[in-house]
This record gives structure tokens, C-alpha cells and sequence, in this order.
């Protein structure tokens, strides 16, 4: 995994995109809820397209983690 660290600028652009448009709890959970109706409507519209299931599996693990980042739900006990 690399680390690649963000400019100042997009820190910036970040901070005033959930300061000024959306809260991180809202926009987590927006992103679980969307992420879960693409995953599972491309597995009932593709459910033998073998070759996707790479791509899914790291789309739906990737913005579940930034999910998490916003707002740490599944980590809660």
C-alpha cells in the first residue's frame, strides 16, 4: 500500500466541502447506502460476470473505508 499524502490545496478543498456543504456523518452514511445499492445491483444484473468481481470487491471495500474515515461506524462496539 503506498501513502500518499495530499496537497495543502486539496486539504483545504476538503475541509471546506464538509465544513461548508455536508457533515461527515451524513456524507458517511450516504456513502454506505449508495455503495450498497451499486454492489448489489450489479450482482443481480451480473450475477456470472466473473471478471468484475475484482473490481467490485475493491470499489465497495474502498469507499466503506472512507466511510469509516468520515465517521467510524463498524469500529464503534
Amino acid at each position: 500500500m503506498s501513502t500518499n499524502t495530499l496537497s495543502k490545496e486539496a486539504e483545504t478543498r476538503l475541509m471546506n466541502f464538509f465544513n461548508e456543504t455536508i457533515e461527515p456523518e451524513t456524507m458517511a452514511k450516504t456513502l454506505r447506502q449508495v455503495n450498497y445499492i451499486l454492489a448489489l445491483g450489479v450482482m443481480r444484473e451480473h450475477e456470472t460476470l466473473q471478471n468484475e468481481i475484482a473490481n467490485l470487491e475493491n470499489g465497495y471495500y474502498w469507499l466503506n473505508k472512507l466511510a469509516e474515515i468520515l465517521n467510524p461506524y463498524l469500529d464503534k462496539e
